[in-house]
């Protein structure tokens, strides 16, 4: 069971079953745990393949017992996404943990991946359970509709879910459009239905000033 112990720490309460963590993000448990470290974060060797051939770098940690284990990571904002045999498409310093029953990997995101120095490919997260995700600040939940498209600028960009298409305009951001920015860079342009989660603090990206 996941729960926020506060707004940057959660708690995991287990009895007897595991979870995937991001590694080194536990900072205290009670009862009896045992860790180990998951190579390449993926599933198998083809997970652990696809991240060197891309560089999307996962590395995670499984923790499995009784008892109750806190996991935090530079008090980021944590927040809770719950799965039900949909997939969490999220940025690999932001997945914090999730059930050991989901299956992660890697998936194709086009050109944002490229905007941000991230590789081609994020990290994926699908079945039924539960993930906790990071952000910079309180994360904004924002629902995409077929009447309402959303535009998101890169470096706001922490994760998504649903049925959901990407398109990527290049040559301008919300900066760059007001003559603030320079250089090359992107807009993210989501339409379906699903849900985007957005950090209110930008970070660093290559493709330009965002």
């Amino acid at each position: 069971m996941f729960r926020l112990q506060s707004s940057k720490v959660l708690a995991v309460e287990m009895t007897g079953d595991a979870v995937k963590a991001k590694n080194g993000s536990m900072v205290a448990y009670d009862g009896e745990m045992a860790f180990r470290k998951l190579s390449g974060g993926g599933e198998g060797i083809r997970g652990m393949v696809t991240r060197r051939l891309t560089g999307e770098q996962m590395t995670m940690m499984e923790v499995k017992g009784q008892g109750t284990c806190w996991f935090a990571d530079r008090a980021a904002e944590i927040n809770l996404v719950s799965l039900q045999g949909d997939r969490l498409y999220v940025e690999a310093s932001n997945l914090l943990a999730a059930d050991a029953s989901l299956r992660t990997g890697t998936g194709f995101t086009g050109m944002r991946g490229a905007s941000q120095g991230n590789g081609l490919f994020t990290t994926t997260v699908e079945g039924h359970g539960q993930a906790a995700i990071m952000s910079d600040g309180p994360a904004v939940v924002l629902r995409v509709s077929a009447r309402y498209p959303l535009t998101v600028d890169p470096g706001a960009y922490v994760a998504h879910q649903g049925d959901l298409r990407q398109s990527f305009q290049s040559g301008v951001t919300f900066r760059t459009a007001l003559g603030e920015g320079g250089g090359e860079a992107f807009q993210i342009r989501f339409e379906g239905e699903g849900l985007v989660y957005v950090q209110p603090s930008e970070r660093n990206t290559i493709a330009g000033d965002v």
